[in-house]
């Protein structure tokens, strides 16, 4: 009996041991000169490999959610994260070193084209085994990363390294292949159905990231807290009426995750919701003109849309690979339609 209680006495010594070795080492930030856009680094500052399996986590805004980190972190098999900023703090590296077991974690702040260009954080981008966007303003990063050997190592991650790939808020608009840049302000969903060719409706098609299933997508966030479905809709009816794509659109609310695996099947980690919207090369917006309210009835079933409640551990399932409705679970279908500028749904039974 003595022996035992020795034992776990030496056991639960090790165990805060290595606790608080961890919590000093995710205070211990490390800053190495001659590393251009570094806010410093914290864990081993030695690269290492590791096995990587793809994904992209494409996370609404508002309160990060862990699980989805942990998510990311899993598919990183431990390796060295890396997260890109165009402002803001290093308050990541620390919260992301303490979710999981991984090398390292440093926090680039990539604020004009410079840098963006600077072969040194192109690599360190390219060496990543997990790769994460902040939040910000998405017209920054189209400013300062597009075209420059930074967005070529982000490319790199997700189409040849097939590293995991996660963005939240401005992070998460510019994972889609169509993207809304908001550079000249954020535009609400009142002012974008009223007139879908308002000036701050500004969508672009595929010059930027070129993530696995995403080419044909347009994405949104803090989708219900900030009322955005009309705007996204309206995303939609401009990209039919300029490039005649018929493009899907994927949204997640605040403090919700749409956790997308190397086959293009996702689930929704989180407290609140996402939708799936598809549109239909058959049913075209009756009005996109500009100074006219947006009108997309056909009849009350313009947009097919699925929704899922997200939880913790991940529910549901949806296919973006192919949107393929028949193997979504876990979730409700609606049909949206816009009358005159109104943004109308009924539930599907």
């Amino acid at each position: 009996m003595k022996s035992e209680v020795i034992l776990l006495s030496l056991l639960a010594l090790s165990f805060t041991s290595s606790a608080q070795n961890q919590i000093d080492a995710a205070k211990a930030v490390t800053h190495i000169p001659h590393r251009p856009a570094s806010m410093g680094i914290i864990g081993d500052t030695a690269n290492v490999k590791t096995t990587v399996k793809g994904g992209t986590a494409m996370i609404g805004g508002g309160k990060d959610v862990d699980n989805a980190f942990k998510w990311l972190i899993d598919r990183s098999g431990g390796g060295d994260v890396v997260v890109i900023r165009a402002s803001g703090t290093d308050a990541y590296n620390p919260y992301i070193f303490a979710l999981g077991n991984v090398n390292s974690v440093e926090t680039l702040k990539i604020d004009s084209r410079e840098l963006a260009n600077n072969d040194t954080v192109a690599n360190i981008i390219r060496n990543a085994e997990m790769l994460f966007i902040a939040g910000g303003d998405q017209s920054n990063y189209m400013r300062y990363w597009r075209g420059t050997k930074t967005l070529k190592a982000i490319n790199y991650l997700l189409n040849v390294k097939h590293a995991p790939v996660g963005g939240t808020s401005a992070g998460c608009a510019i994972l889609g292949g169509f993207y809304y840049s908001g550079e000249d302000g954020s535009i609400t969903a009142d002012e974008a159905l009223t007139d879908p060719y308002n000036l701050l409706v500004k969508v672009y098609n595929n010059d930027f990231l070129q993530a696995p299933y995403l080419k044909n997508v347009i994405t949104d966030q803090h989708y219900i807290t900030r009322n955005r479905q009309g705007r996204h809709v309206t995303f939609l009816s401009r990209i039919i009426k300029n490039w005649s794509i018929y493009a899907n659109g994927i949204a997640a609310d605040e403090r919700t995750a749409v956790c997308m695996d190397a086959n293009g099947q996702a689930t929704i980690i989180g407290t609140s919701k996402a939708y799936f919207l598809l549109t239909d090369g058959n049913k075209p917006p009756e009005t996109c003109e500009p100074n006219k309210p947006l009108t997309w009835n056909n009849r009350g079933k313009a947009i097919k849309v699925y929704e899922i409640q997200g939880t913790p551990d991940g529910n549901g399932s949806f296919d973006i690979a192919y949107f393929k409705q028949g193997k979504a679970t876990g979730g409700k279908w609606y049909w949206w339609w816009v009358d005159n500028g109104k943004l109308n749904q009924q539930e599907i039974k």
